[in-house]
């Protein structure tokens, strides 16, 4: 069996990751499995992209051009909304590679149009990295209930129209898909759910799948090794916070994260506890925290990651909304607890107070009280860490995730064929 992966970048950013992840399982498993992408940072073969200095500078500027259609919209919330209007090659290319199944993931930044998904020709695994598919172009609705229906008077555009914007791209959505053999997997619990109460997506057939990790290479590293690698202290207790535009993606939910370790320190933590971010340079006005703050930057490599989730005793990401959190499991794969507000999918990763602790949604101290428990127990912190290693061995392995997606594509190839 021959499986295409798309999605719009290849190891830049979660979702890609998970899909790259999920690519590698698959070609481990025995199925061959390639990958077409808009923009490459790996250097592995099986991933397809442009090839040529010009294509590779047109796919850059094809975003800057998909979101003209927001330019009218001057007062919008500052976050992600995908029209994909572009033409592309995308259907094209996808019949000259001829795979038995298509299996998409984010194909955003003006990678996939929306019209180009009916022509594949073929089955079609979506795999929901957010709740784009089946809304009017946001990725996460901050709980708007719009996608219900037919959007319209989006909140994210400040619109007070019926027939602005996210109705246009809903109803693109509705026309285009109306005959497309589509099959949605959703990477939670709460995603499937939210993707089966839409009107896009209500009448589809939605299997949960969640992604997997390499556990070979998330793996807890000795915590005294990991912080003298890194230059963190070794007489303190770190609390580490990191993610893709984290300290500027309100959803990512830093803001919330201020005032805990405030209250925190002014409980007696403060000279006791200090916070390690990752993913985001040290800002020219620093937050306030009440303790020291380590600002690391970037890391990209799983061994900078493994290292760094080994050196903290808890990380925390208190997102507002979340699908599946990649750092959660990288986090727990390494042993190190988590603690994050119980929203989303972070129920189907962390079990509350046996990997780490959930935080009633967005009460800040709550959020503080789980940090606090998480960490001022030594044998108490020890079992949460081997539960999280052992959870991801036992759910969330490249194996498991490959055989699932694999009896999948199996079942979709199969239903095709007897039609």
């Amino acid at each position: 069996m021959n499986v295409l992966i798309a999605s719009s970048h290849d190891i830049d950013g979660g979702a890609a990751r998970a899909a790259y992840r999920l690519h590698q399982g698959l070609r481990s498993s025995g199925v061959s499995s390639q990958m077409l992408v808009q923009s490459k940072t790996s250097g592995d073969r099986s991933v397809i992209a442009p090839k040529t200095q010009v294509s590779q500078g047109l796919a850059r500027a094809r975003l800057t051009f998909d979101a003209l259609p927001l330019k009218r919209y001057k007062n919008r919330q500052e976050a992600t909304f995908s029209v994909q209007w572009l033409p592309e090659h995308f259907a094209s290319q996808v019949k000259q590679l001829n795979p038995d199944v298509v299996n998409l993931h984010w194909v955003n930044d003006a990678f996939v149009r929306i019209e180009s998904i009916a022509k594949l020709n073929r089955p079609i695994v979506w795999s929901l990295h957010d709740m784009w598919a089946f809304t009017g172009g946001c990725h996460y609705t901050n709980q708007c209930d719009r996608y219900m229906k037919s959007c319209g008077n989006c909140p994210q555009l400040q619109s007070q129209k019926a027939q602005d914007l996210s109705r246009s791209i809903w109803q693109r959505k509705v026309k285009a898909w109306k005959s497309a053999d589509l099959t949605i997997v959703a990477l939670s619990q709460w995603l499937a759910d939210s993707a089966r109460s839409s009107s896009l997506f209500r009448d589809l057939r939605i299997e949960v799948i969640p992604n997997g990790i390499d556990t070979t290479r998330y793996r807890p590293i000795n915590p005294t090794f990991a912080r003298e690698a890194l230059g963190l202290p070794q007489d303190k207790h770190l609390a580490l916070f990191g993610a893709t535009a984290g300290t500027s993606d309100p959803r990512k939910g830093f803001h919330l994260l201020q005032p805990a370790l405030q209250s925190l320190a002014q409980s007696g933590w403060g000279d006791k506890l200090e916070l390690v971010v990752f993913g985001a340079d040290r800002p020219e006005n620093p937050p306030e925290f009440g303790m020291n703050v380590h600002y690391m930057g970037s890391f990209r490599d799983d061994l900078s990651l493994s290292l760094l989730y080994s050196a903290a005793d808890v990380f925390i990401l208190p997102s507002m909304q979340e699908n599946l959190a990649n750092t959660i499991m990288e986090a727990m794969a390494c042993g190190t607890p988590c603690v994050a507000f119980e929203i989303g999918g972070m129920p189907d990763l962390i079990e509350h107070q046996k990997t780490g602790y959930l935080a009633q949604p967005y009460w800040i101290d709550d959020l503080a009280t789980g940090i606090a428990w998480t960490i001022e127990n030594p044998d108490r912190h020890q079992q949460l860490s081997s539960r999280s290693r052992e959870k991801v061995e036992q759910e969330f392995t490249y194996a498991r995730q490959a055989h699932r997606y694999r009896s999948l594509f199996e079942e979709v190839r199969q239903a095709r064929n007897r039609r």
